[in-house]
This record gives structure tokens, C-alpha cells and sequence, in this order.
């Protein structure tokens, strides 16, 4: 996902913005925010499945201990 929020953005921010009227600036303003809030929330999925991650691996742990 991370590769076409970037590729978006790049793509977004070769529009030449001089010539847009001020709806299409309103219309690129809103892709430009929903594309941040995308990449954010990309971010905090990326942290979540690392917690996932750890989490499994404590459970994993305590089964096996427990089962001794």
C-alpha cells in the first residue's frame, strides 16, 4: 500500500497548480489530506501487526511453558 500512497502523492504533486480552477485546487487539497490520512493509518497497521507479532510469540511461550 505503502508504494501507491507514494506513487499517488508524486503524481498529485506534478499537477501544476496555476492553472486549476478552484475547484479542481478544493478537489486536489481533499486528495493530498485523504492521501496523508491513508499513509497514517498504513503506518499505525504496520505497528499494530508488530504488536500482533509479539503477542503471538507470548502466547506461543506460555503454551509451550505451560504444557511442561
Amino acid at each position: 500500500m505503502a508504494d501507491t500512497i507514494a506513487e499517488t502523492v508524486d503524481l498529485l504533486y506534478t499537477i501544476d497548480q496555476e492553472n486549476l480552477t478552484p475547484d479542481q485546487q478544493i478537489a486536489l487539497g481533499t486528495a493530498l489530506a485523504s492521501l496523508a490520512q491513508a499513509e497514517r493509518l498504513d503506518q499505525i497497521n504496520e505497528r499494530l501487526r508488530g504488536i500482533h507479532q509479539v503477542l503471538n510469540a507470548w502466547a506461543m511461550k506460555a503454551t509451550v511453558d505451560g504444557g511442561r
